[in-house]
């Protein structure tokens, strides 16, 4: 009995194992192959995804991120979020691939940048967040009618949770929403949708707990009293992507809402318009957690009553708004929940509380930057030692860096004290070892850069530049090994960049602009990642140092003002992806090299005031100027002119190459102080961008080609001055008209408007003919007086040489006089 009852639990065990292993009473096949058919959906073309569905467990029931009823053993729930590779773009998902699973209740695709669904029937909740579908709400979601947690139809269906954020969904909001009477979630945030916020949307969703309209282009009014019935809202976010939408919460025949939120969001828009009130309805709330009305221009005293009020608020933003007053925290008050406060660019004064670092223990992000903030940094900051995040810019701080702040705050990753008026020395040392960026710029620092002044092995960004500091850099600035931006510029700097830079492999912005420092560049600097290197107004001599030849990703490069000379290198062809070349202002020699024609990248050229003799090169035609899309900055400004030729100041001699017109997209071009002969290129009119054009100061001849008067039409500087050009000036209109006398002064044969010069010459008064008779009596009689005048003057002459010839007395006497009235004929012996 004992050996019949141990082969039957053998036998079942054997049976139950085969059962679980190879899913013959598992998951249904057909299931099974549909969910291998769906892998190779998300996987295509080439993904790696869910690499155990269809290996050794043959139960699909038991594969990763899928359920089965347990009883039917059939799948109800595919968790698939994040689950195909970033890299392989966008897919579209035929939904005809889930139709083998009948009793498929959740379906979880979020984050996979789904760009497309066609085909289910028994789905309940369909999460498709985070993912690039575009177009109205798909009319398949209508179909779907067992569904609660998604989406037109969908007005007839029973939602509870309705979620279609992140994607691209266009078109106006519904009105039928509003019969979604169950409705406790609404979150439509982050698509692209449009017009109005029906005015009865919410009227009859009195079950809403969370809603999120955030970061649409809605526009029209939205009266935020007709939520003030809803009872069980916690959570209402509609920061706009537009300024369209006006957002009114003040109403005196409204009484205090019923609700008590936890969040609230309404940023960039208009809000509470004229009087741009801070909600008045936020005196009855004691629950907020998270409160953000950041870029609504709202007026009136900073509201430091909403930090008394809700003692849980753990942000706290209203950045971008016109609050006045000071920020009285009061000194016994403390939060310990408050994580992040941002009161930038208001109109703040006074002082920062002393007390700052005790209010707020546990803040991790501080942003008063941009208003007009008095006094010291206050060393209670030092108490803060979960800050991560500080910025102070842009204000009237004075005072010392606090010693405390630099050795307590052990957190900080970001410290922004830009444009202030801080001063003294920079501290000796710090304890900062996460900092990752500090800007310094812009105060009056002074001393030299201490070796102990960092010990961040993590600094990505420096900027300690417009201050008053002295010395050479120090060799330590090569112990910040991940630093890829450092700016030191406009300081009293000097001597040669130390051998450290050669430590700094990940550099990528690099300004020492207007200091002292050269020579050269050391030999050993990696430059292989560099794109951004300013060095105007130093004192670098010799040619252009080699060590640039590897510097391959540079997009600017900015040596101005230095005292470099030789010619230009043939390398500087290497440096193919170069957009802005700035070499104005050395001493550089012989001709533009044929080189320069390969880097057709460039935007910017700028080779004026130095010693390049020759002709303009032809092929600089070869250069973009901006015939392509340029979109880069330089050191944060975008340049106002984005292309530009500038050869100005230099010798270059010869006509100006046709080919110059063909640079249809350059802005400004600069031929102007050189020995420029020849006439200017009909070609000019092709240059339909131009802005500024000087060609002043050569030698040009010939006349103003009349078409540019018609093709350029943005140019709104043009000189022609102190050339040898002839002819009339263009005619006076569309952008020629607005130039005076200057533009063409200095070249003597033009005439026309500006100029005094007329075209048209001063014709003589006619002349009357004297009768012929009397004519040749006149004649006669002229002829006459001359023979006669003539006659007596000789002989008078003759007899004054004879008299003096032989009277000594008078010719010394004539002599004399003439010695002492008339200088310039005194005889000299």
């Amino acid at each position: 009995m004992e050996f019949s009852s141990s082969l039957y639990l053998a036998v079942y065990g054997t049976f139950l194992s085969l059962l679980l292993g190879y899913g013959s009473l598992g998951c249904l096949e057909e299931e099974k192959v549909g969910l291998l058919q769906l892998k190779a959906s998300i996987n295509h073309p080439n993904g790696t995804a869910l690499s155990s569905w269809g290996g050794e467990v043959g139960d699909c029931c038991r594969w990763e991120n899928v359920a089965c009823d347990n009883k039917t053993n059939r799948v109800i729930r595919l968790s698939l979020s994040l689950i195909r590779d970033f890299e392989l773009g966008e897919w579209s998902l035929n939904a005809s691939l889930l139709l083998p699973f009948q009793q498929l209740q959740i379906l979880d695709l979020y984050g996979n940048r789904l760009a497309g669904l066609k085909y289910l029937s028994r789905l309940e909740v369909l999460n498709l967040e985070f993912n690039h579908l575009m177009g109205g709400i798909p009319p398949i979601i209508g179909t779907l009618g067992y569904l609660k947690g998604l989406s037109l139809r969908l007005c007839k269906l029973n939602l509870e949770e309705l979620d279609l954020s992140y994607n691209g969904f266009e078109g106006s909001l519904p009105a039928c929403l509003n019969n979604l009477t169950s409705l406790r979630l609404l979150d439509l945030s982050r698509n692209d949708f449009r017009g109005t916020i029906p005015p009865s949307l919410f009227s009859n969703l009195k079950s809403l707990e969370y809603i999120s309209l955030s970061y649409n282009h809605f526009e029209g009014s939205i009266y935020f009293g007709s939520l003030f019935n809803h009872s069980r809202l916690e959570v209402f976010e509609l920061s706009s992507n537009n300024k369209y939408l006006k957002v009114e919460t003040e109403n005196p025949t409204w009484s205090f809402p019923l609700f008590q939120l936890k969040i609230l969001r309404l940023s960039n828009c208009t809000l509470n318009w004229p009087s741009q009130v801070v909600p008045s309805f936020l005196l009855s709330q004691y629950d907020l957690r998270v409160v953000d009305f950041g870029y609504n221009n709202m007026t009136g005293k900073v509201p430091t009553w909403l930090l008394a009020n809700n003692t849980k608020l753990e942000y706290l933003s209203f950045e971008s708004n016109s609050l006045t007053g000071v920020l009285d925290l009061g000194s016994n008050s403390i939060h310990y929940y408050m994580r992040v406060l941002d009161f930038s660019l208001n109109c703040i004064h006074g002082e920062l509380p002393p007390f700052i670092g005790s209010i707020f223990p546990r803040l991790e992000v501080l942003n008063l930057s941009g208003n007009a903030l008095q006094g010291n940094i206050p060393s209670s900051m030092g108490d803060m030692e979960q800050l991560g995040s500080l910025d102070l810019s842009n204000n009237n701080l004075s005072g010392q860096l606090p010693e405390h702040m630099m050795m307590g705050c052990i957190s900080l990753e970001v410290l922004k004290l830009s444009n202030n008026s801080l001063h003294d020395t920079l501290p000796i040392k710090s304890n900062l070892t996460r900092l990752s960026s500090l800007s310094l710029d812009n105060n009056d620092f002074w001393g030299e850069i201490s070796r102990g002044f960092l010990n961040s092995s993590s600094l990505l960004l420096l900027d300690v530049s417009s201050n008053s500091l002295m010395g050479q850099i120090p060799d330590s600035i090569g112990d910040f090994s991940a630093l890829r931006t450092l700016i030191l510029s406009r300081n009293y700097l000097d001597g040669a960049m130390p051998t450290g830079f050669c430590k700094l492999n990940e550099l990528r912005f690099l300004d020492l602009s207007h200091n002292k420092i050269g020579p050269t560049l050391p030999l050993c600097a990696n430059l292989t990642n560099m794109k951004f290197l300013h060095l105007e107004s130093n004192e670098l001599t010799g040619p252009i140092p080699h060590v640039l030849a590897e510097a391959t990703s540079l997009v600017t490069l900015n040596l101005r003002d230095n005292k470099l000379s030789s010619p230009i290198p043939p390398w500087i062809s290497l440096l193919s992806k170069l957009r802005v070349l700035l070499l104005k202002g050395n001493q550089l020699e012989d001709s533009i090299p044929l080189h320069l024609c390969q880097l057709k990248s460039i935007s910017i050229l700028d080779l004026s005031h130095n010693h390049l003799s020759g002709s303009i090169p032809p092929c600089l035609d070869n250069i973009t100027f901006g015939r392509e899309s340029r979109s880069e900055s330089y050191m944060g400004n975008i340049l106002y002119f984005m292309s530009g030729l500038d050869l100005s100041g230099n010798e270059l001699a010869g006509p100006i190459p046709p080919e110059i017109g063909n640079l249809s997209g350059i802005h400004t071009l600069n031929l102007s102080y050189n020995q420029l002969t020849g006439s200017i290129p009909h070609t000019f009119s092709n240059l339909k961008e131009i802005e500024s054009l000087d060609l002043s100061h050569n030698r040009l001849t010939g006349q103003i080609p009349p078409q540019m008067v018609i093709e350029l039409n943005f140019l709104t500087i043009f000189t022609v001055a102190h050339n040898n050009l002839s002819g009339k000036t263009p005619e006076r209109k569309f952008q020629f008209a607005t130039f005076e006398q200057s533009s063409y002064e200095g070249n003597p044969l033009l005439c026309g408007l500006p100029l005094d010069q007329s075209c048209t010459p001063t014709s003589a008064p006619p002349a009357v003919k004297p009768p012929v008779s009397d004519n040749r009596e006149n004649s006669s009689w002229e002829a006459i007086f001359l023979w006669s005048f003539g006659g007596s003057y000789g002989v008078a002459f003759l007899c004054i040489v004879a008299f003096l010839y032989l009277n000594s007395y008078y010719r010394e006497l004539l002599f004399y006089f003439i010695g002492e009235h008339v200088p310039f004929l005194r005889l000299r012996g």
